[in-house]
């Protein structure tokens, strides 16, 4: 069966205007870095929503944890923003059983050549299919269950609580 990845937008898949210097959204890059990244692995590719995760709200996240909880695979990604990522995690932990969930998302845009973007995308492809049944926030390498972990703002990393 496919993984399911649903795209949300975050930094993720930003763009850059030259003209004025602000962050906007155009379209996901998520099957120009599947491809890039030579991704053999089936997956089945959904745009939720594309919006900055400071101005996600509870409908939008509840939309998701719906999105996932009726999705017929059992494996699933959601490409999300990094400041409320754990947020989301954590309400989708609450609903949804009995699947592997992963969200990823980037520091820095992808299309700005430096991006961790594509190291996080393929990790999560990877953490996905060999972490137990449960929500994850997969970043830089490193994976948390969902409720153990915070971006730490200081530092630009994600990182244990410890509970």
């Amino acid at each position: 069966m496919a993984i399911k990845i649903f795209i949300t937008g975050g930094t993720f898949d930003k763009e850059y205007n030259e003209l004025n210097g602000t962050l906007f959204f155009k379209e996901s890059h998520l099957n120009e870095m599947l491809k890039l990244g030579r991704n053999k692995t089936e997956v089945e590719v959904r745009t939720l929503m594309m919006i900055d995760s400071l101005e996600m709200t509870e409908e939008d996240r509840n939309l998701i944890a719906y999105q996932c909880l009726h999705s017929h695979e059992d494996k699933i990604i959601i490409t999300h923003g990094t400041d409320t990522m754990t947020d989301t995690a954590e309400l989708i932990a609450k609903s949804v059983a009995n699947k592997t969930i992963v969200l990823t998302g980037a520091m820095i845009p992808y299309k700005f050549g430096s991006s961790d973007g594509l190291f996080n995308l393929g990790s999560a492809i990877a953490f996905v299919q060999t972490l137990p049944n449960g929500v994850y926030v997969a970043m830089n390498g490193h994976y948390f269950k969902a409720g153990t972990v915070r971006k730490n703002k200081e530092t630009g990393s994600f990182e244990s609580i410890n509970n």
